[in-house]
């Protein structure tokens, strides 16, 4: 009989919705049950106008708040978390290399939906669930609860 480990090495890339924190929250629920760690990656998109290591003051200010906000909610479980802030033309490919780099076993990802017609997630989604080079578990926006509308009469 063998053991099934799961997942023990899993990334969350972060972003400023609320679909990355649960995916964060997600991906601490699993690192808890199977004592795995978790890298948080920011990217810092660089246009290609620009050199890859052109002042981005602001964006990194940013990407560092995202790191915190997100290593707090793992602090919440107990469960460490290695920051990590990159640049890349996109954050996609940025994301991938990463994965490849720190051997993830999981992709965890926030992914807002979409409300126009084509796709219904991000080009980011679409890249990491056609090319990482492992599970890519993607936690989408909470379903719209409709109410309906009580008039007095």
């Amino acid at each position: 009989m063998t053991t099934e480990l799961g997942y023990r090495r899993i990334l969350v890339p972060v972003a400023a919705n609320v679909e990355s924190e649960r995916a964060m929250d997600v991906a601490c629920q699993l690192a808890v049950v199977r004592a795995g760690s978790i890298t948080a990656v920011a990217v810092v998109e660089v246009p290609a106008v620009l050199p890859l290591d052109a002042h981005m003051t602001a964006e990194e200010g940013k990407a560092h708040q995202l790191l915190e906000r997100h290593a707090a909610i793992a602090d919440g479980y107990g469960v460490g978390v290695s920051p990590r802030l990159v640049r890349g033309r996109d954050a996609a490919t940025a994301i991938l290399r990463q994965a490849e780099v720190r051997r993830s076993e999981l992709i965890v990802i926030g992914a807002p939906r979409r409300r126009h017609a084509g796709s219904s997630f991000g080009s980011t989604v679409e890249h990491l669930v056609k090319r990482a080079p492992c599970r890519v578990m993607f936690i989408g926006s909470a379903p719209i609860a409709l109410h309906s509308a009580h008039v007095a009469a």
